[in-house]
C-alpha cells in the first residue's frame, strides 16, 4: 500500500534499507540489561545518548537530578520544515528487583519481568523489552536509518527518551533522597520546559494510531474501625475496618462498569481499578485496626474534567454509604491528570494513520474503548499535536501472549514500528511547514 508521493517513498525506502533486525534486537537485548524503573533511569540514559551519538545523531544526557534524566537525540533539517519529537520513555513499571517486587510478581516464574535479556529465535524476553523498551529502541533506530541514509530533511528530527513515564510516584526505597514526583511524565514535561520540543510528536508507546488518551485520578478510601484484639474481642468493642472495606470494595466493583459506561465517547472507554488495600500489622496481625485504606485509579476521558470524575466518585461512595448506613470512612483525591485529543485531522495524526497503513496494508480504523494513558498527555499539554503508534503484533503468539506483560518483543514487529516510524518522519520532515498547515 503506498501510501506517500514517489519522490518521498524513495527516502523511505533508502532509509528502511538501513534497518537491521539484529540490531533492533541487540538494542533492545542491551537496554533490557539496564534496571531503569522509575527514578533510576540515569545509567540507560547515559548509555543511549552515548549510542545515539556514535551513531551520527547529535545527542546528549539531560539529568533531572543525580539518579534520572533523560536522553536526546537530533538528525537536524536544513530549516524549512517542520520539526517532529519522536518520544518514547525510559522507565519500567516494576524493579525485578525481589526486595519491591515480591510477593506481588513472583518472579522465578515470570523471566518477562527480570531485567537480564533472553534473545532467543528473533524474541527478547526481558523486563520492559516490548514496553517501553522497544518502542524506545524503534524510535531510536529510525532517526539513525534517516541519517545513514543522508535522507534530506527540511525540519529536525528530535528523538525524546524521557524519564518518569509510568503511573508512580514516589517508590520510597531510597532513604527519602529523590524527588516525590517521578513519575507520571515527569522527565517529558521537563524535556520541554527547557525548550526541547516539535511542531509535532509521534509518541511510540502500544496500541494502533491514537489521537487521545484517557487521563487519570487516583483516590485513596480510608474505613474506619474502632481498636481490638484477638484475645478479647469476643468480649470487648470493636469494630474490624477490614471486614467493612470489603463492603466498599464491592461496591466499588459494582459501579466502575457504570462509571465505564457513562463516560465512554469517542475512542476512549475510562476504566476504574483497585490496586492497593493497606490494613493492620503484619508482624501483629493479633490486633485489629483502626483504619484501612483503598486505593484506586479511575481514567478520565479527554471531554471530562478530573474535577468531575471526583463529583461522580462522590456520588458512587455516598450510594455506597446509603447502603451501608453503619460504615464510617472518608476519601480523598490523591492525583488528578486530565486526559487529551488532537484533532483526527491534525496533520500528525493523519501522517501517523499513512504510516501504519503502509506498515500493516490494511486500512486503518479508529478503535474504541482505550484506557490507556501515556505522555501524550503531556506533550498536548503543552501544545504540541501528538499521534500514538505502537508495535503491531507478532507473527505468532508468544510465551505471555493474552497476559499483562510488556516483557517480550518479536523482531517483526520492532522492524515494522522502525518502519513506520521513519515513513511518517520522511512524510512530515521532508515537506515544508506550509505543506503541513503551520504557515498562516
Amino acid at each position: 500500500m503506498n501510501v506517500l508521493p514517489d519522490e518521498l517513498r524513495t527516502w523511505v525506502d533508502a532509509a528502511v534499507a538501513t534497518v537491521d533486525g539484529d540490531a533492533l534486537l541487540d538494542l533492545t537485548a542491551r537496554m533490557v540489561d539496564i534496571s531503569s524503573p522509575t527514578g533510576e533511569e540515569r545509567e540507560i540514559a547515559v548509555f543511549l545518548a552515548d549510542f545515539m551519538h556514535e551513531s551520527g545523531l547529535e545527542a546528549h544526557y539531560q539529568p533531572l537530578d543525580t539518579n534520572q534524566g533523560n536522553a536526546i537525540a537530533r538528525a537536524r533539517g536544513e530549516g524549512s520544515g517542520p520539526d517532529l519529537m519522536i518520544y518514547a520513555p525510559l522507565d519500567t513499571a516494576f524493579a525485578g528487583d525481589p526486595d519491591e517486587d515480591e510477593p506481588w510478581i513472583d518472579l522465578d516464574q515470570r523471566r518477562d519481568q527480570i531485567p537480564e535479556a533472553i534473545v532467543e529465535d528473533g524474541v527478547v524476553t526481558g523486563l520492559g523489552a516490548h514496553n517501553p523498551k522497544g518502542h524506545g529502541a524503534c524510535a531510536i533506530m529510525a532517526a539513525v536509518a534517516l541519517k545513514r541514509a543522508d535522507v534530506p530533511l527540511k525540519g529536525d528530527v528530535i528523538v525524546g527518551l524521557g524519564a518518569g513515564g509510568m503511573p508512580t510516584n514516589y517508590r520510597g526505597n531510597d532513604g527519602g533522597r529523590a524527588r516525590h514526583d517521578i513519575g507520571h511524565g515527569s522527565g517529558c514535561a521537563f524535556m520541554l520546559e527547557q525548550g526541547v520540543r516539535g511542531d509535532f510528536a509521534i509518541i511510540s508507546k502500544p496500541g494502533p494510531v491514537s489521537f487521545e488518551e484517557v487521563g487519570l485520578c487516583w483516590f485513596r478510601v480510608r474505613v474506619k474501625g474502632l481498636l481490638g484484639y484477638a484475645g478479647t474481642r469476643h468480649i470487648m468493642k470493636h469494630r474490624n475496618p477490614i471486614i467493612d472495606a470489603a463492603k466498599v470494595i464491592e461496591g466499588l466493583e459494582a459501579w466502575f462498569p457504570e462509571y465505564t459506561a457513562r463516560n465512554s465517547s469517542g475512542t476512549v472507554g475510562p476504566q476504574g481499578s483497585i490496586g492497593c488495600i493497606r490494613g493492620g500489622w503484619p508482624n501483629k496481625p493479633t490486633f485489629i485496626p483502626e483504619a484501612c485504606d483503598i486505593y484506586l485509579d479511575l481514567r478520565v476521558s479527554p471531554r471530562t474534567d478530573p474535577v468531575d470524575v471526583k463529583r461522580q466518585f462522590a456520588e458512587a461512595m455516598a450510594g455506597i454509604l446509603e447502603r451501608n448506613q453503619d460504615i464510617d470512612l472518608d476519601w480523598e483525591m490523591m492525583l488528578a491528570i486530565p486526559g487529551s485529543h488532537t484533532d483526527e485531522n491534525n496533520w500528525i495524526v493523519q501522517s501517523t494513520i499513512r504510516a501504519w497503513q503502509d506498515m500493516t496494508g490494511t486500512t486503518y480504523n479508529a478503535g474504541t474503548g482505550g484506557s490507556g494513558a501515556t505522555e501524550a498527555n503531556i506533550l498536548r499539554a503543552w501544545g504540541v499535536p501528538t499521534a500514538r503508534i505502537g508495535l503491531p503484533q507478532p507473527p505468532h503468539p508468544l510465551a505471555h501472549t493474552g497476559m499483562f506483560s510488556m516483557g517480550e518483543v518479536h523482531v517483526d514487529s520492532l522492524t515494522k514500528l522502525t518502519k513506520a516510524l521513519i515513513t511518517a518522519a520522511v512524510d512530515t520532515c521532508c515537506r515544508s511547514t506550509g505543506d503541513v498547515g503551520l504557515d498562516g
